[in-house]
């Protein structure tokens, strides 16, 4: 699952109305459901040499894809239909590991807090280890 958007050399992607680069991808974000769709749009624009054509996928950008997730990712991996990030639900708040469920859409946060990167690191890392 996958969609492909334009996003100009200096940031921001694409906007509906073709001239406007938005920060954050979201709705009002031209978005295509494959390559050469996107190319087609692309060489029709002025500066194409200033515009890539990116790929978004749930594990590069859940917050698209997962629009209850709220707060800053720092990292994802992928566990077999689960997308398992590591968010920062508000600015200054404890981090949490959220489990993005592909398939029914729903997002679990884990009760534990960690207060730093470093403590939740090998919470991380070994997340769905049997």
């Amino acid at each position: 699952m996958s969609i492909f958007t334009l996003q100009s050399l200096a940031g921001g992607f694409l906007d509906e109305d073709l001239e406007h680069f938005n920060k954050y991808f979201d709705d009002w974000c031209i978005q295509f459901e494959s390559y050469e769709d996107a190319q087609d749009i692309a060489q029709t624009l002025e500066n194409q040499e200033a515009i890539d054509i990116v790929e978004i996928t749930p594990l590069t950008y859940p917050k698209y894809f997962f629009s209850e997730l709220k707060g800053t990712i720092y990292t994802t991996r992928q566990i077999d239909d689960k997308i398992i990030c590591v968010v920062e639900p508000s600015m200054g708040s404890s981090f949490k590991i959220a489990i993005c469920d592909l398939k029914t859409k729903k997002i679990r946060l884990t009760k534990t807090n960690y207060k730093s990167i470093p403590s939740i690191e090998g919470a991380f890392v070994n997340f769905g280890v049997k």
